[in-house]
């Protein structure tokens, strides 16, 4: 996995840096029983009212069904190929069950075609098996972990996250966080073991503003540049900073907390995300 620097043969190119999809599998459709039509709505509500700003337009995109639970527990799965998926940053694997059926998961970095993959308890803690916490030895490298037991991986989703277990307490296992957050889980929730995928993400530059409409996003009107009636910072005799930085509907930004303090899984956090 990595990226390439084009040459600057045109504007839009001058600056651009795309993957270069070494990781990925050449000359794969996407498998069409895993395949759901995905209808763009442009920021419309059912009534057809934009509710969401700065959203229209773009590519059309298929949806593609990802195994986020792993629950085929001691069924040994085949890595078929590793293929790029458009809604979301990662590359996602399809997976060959010894039944014959198929599922696409989140591809860890390092996953090849080939590869053997297994999930449930008493397995080995490598790359790309799913395993429950308390089968998984201490500083182990996990994503796609679940918050409740049956729920499906919602942490450590994105392309090059993960989060590592440091310790255990009881029938809690306690994991530091891709934001820094150290948080306790019970130790029957899932994982699965390795980073996720196309960890070189962050380093693309898109290079060009027609990139960000290829993918459904329209231009964003600075607040500063509005009337004081549309933005808490807009107005102002010339060219006004704005003041305190602040939302549309005038809370806060950039270091105001709005998580509710009395929220009730407060109490699983022991160490609070660093800034």
């Amino acid at each position: 996995m990595g990226v390439r620097k084009l040459k600057p043969i045109t504007p839009g190119q001058r600056f651009r840096v795309v993957n270069d999809f070494k990781a990925l599998t050449p000359g794969v459709e996407p498998e069409k029983s895993l395949l759901v039509s995905k209808k763009s709505r442009g920021g419309r509500n059912n009534t057809g009212k934009m509710t969401v700003r700065y959203q229209g337009g773009g590519h059309k995109q298929q949806y593609r069904l990802i195994d986020f639970k792993r629950e085929k527990l001691n069924i040994p799965a085949t890595v078929k190929s590793v293929e790029y998926d458009p809604n979301r940053s990662a590359f996602i694997a399809l997976m060959v069950y010894a039944d014959g059926e198929k599922r696409y998961i989140l591809a860890p970095n390092g996953v090849t075609v080939g590869m053997k993959l297994v999930s449930g308890p008493g397995n080995a803690p490598e790359v790309g098996n799913a395993l429950p916490l308390s089968d998984l030895p201490l500083g182990t490298v996990v994503h796609n972990i679940e918050m409740r037991p049956g729920q499906g991986g919602v942490i450590a989703r994105s392309a090059g996250a993960f989060a590592q277990l440091v310790a255990r307490d009881g029938g809690y296992a306690v994991l530091r966080m891709p934001s820094g957050e150290t948080r306790m889980i019970l130790v029957t929730c899932m994982a699965t073991v390795g980073v996720v995928s196309n960890s070189d993400h962050a380093l693309e530059v898109s290079g060009k503003a027609g990139r960000s409409r290829w993918k459904g996003v329209r231009p964003r009107t600075r607040a500063v540049a509005m009337n004081p009636v549309d933005h808490p910072m807009g107005g102002g005799e010339g060219r006004a900073t704005g003041g305190h930085p602040r939302s549309r509907k005038g809370i806060p930004a950039k270091g105001y907390k709005t998580r509710t303090p009395k929220k009730a899984s407060n109490r699983y956090i022991i160490e609070k995300r660093k800034k």
